[in-house]
């Protein structure tokens, strides 16, 4: 359970509903923080986080930031997101500056989150987006983003219409993907689409770890991926849950 924060509406439909204030002052900023590799901050962001009052995000993505400023740090995880999200907002209702930290940027698949942060609060939410894993990927794998299907499985909710984008657009377009842990992991996703007809020869890169000192990838076709296909948990993957995909046309 999470607080209930899964019932009603979807939060990235929150976070999407209208475009940004103007020239809002009283923001609470959300900012991307990088793919974990602090080099990938930019200054922009950096200053949002330094100023701040009180900043919330996830443990493992505050901690990457707790040596960059001085403020208070309310971390989180699925379970306790919403009691979490709670004292946030009475502390931004309180006076104090905020900022939420998603990794990557929030653009992607931090976009939940910040519908998240928007529902809980009173002020208006700036996004400072950030470098991704993704945006690395597309570099590591020479994908350019005009000429790929960019498809995030990493969110909670129904994942379907993402999939049957990536069925439509398989060996027409480059597709970049950012698996989910631990249900759609690389060889679900190429087992998937095998499944819809896409050539198993098809080069795949699984890139890990992007960044990082232990960054590495697997080079591979469509078809050998699939084999790794099946399974839920940890033990049924030879890949890290900070994976990208990418599906490159013949």
């Amino acid at each position: 359970m999470s607080d209930g924060l899964d019932a009603g509406p979807d939060p990235a439909t929150i976070a999407a509903a209208d475009p940004e204030l103007p020239n809002a002052t009283d923001s609470v900023h959300a900012v991307g923080i990088g793919p974990g590799n602090l080099e990938y901050l930019t200054p922009r962001g950096e200053r949002a986080i330094r100023e701040a009052d009180v900043v919330i995000g996830f443990e493992t993505v505050v901690n990457f930031v707790a040596d960059r400023t001085d403020a208070d740090l309310l971390t989180c995880g699925y379970r306790d997101e919403g009691a979490t999200l709670t004292t946030f907002a009475e502390r931004v209702a309180d006076g104090d500056t905020g900022t939420a930290v998603l990794m990557g940027d929030p653009n992607h698949s931090g976009y939940q989150f910040v519908g998240k942060v928007q529902a809980a609060i009173e002020s208006p939410v700036r996004v400072i987006p950030g470098i991704s894993s993704l945006q690395v990927a597309a570099s590591r794998a020479r994908t350019p983003m005009e000429e790929t299907e960019f498809v995030t499985l990493h969110k909670s909710g129904d994942i379907e219409p993402d999939c049957r984008r990536l069925r439509a657009n398989v060996g027409e377009r480059h597709l970049l993907v950012l698996p989910r842990p631990y249900d759609m992991m690389p060889g679900d996703i190429a087992a998937d689409l095998l499944d819809a007809g896409a050539p198993p020869s098809l080069p795949a890169l699984v890139l890990e770890r992007l960044t990082h000192d232990d960054e590495a990838t697997t080079r591979t076709t469509l078809g050998e991926l699939g084999t790794y296909g099946g399974g839920s948990e940890t033990d049924d993957t030879p890949f890290s849950d900070l994976s990208v995909l990418a599906v490159r046309t013949e």
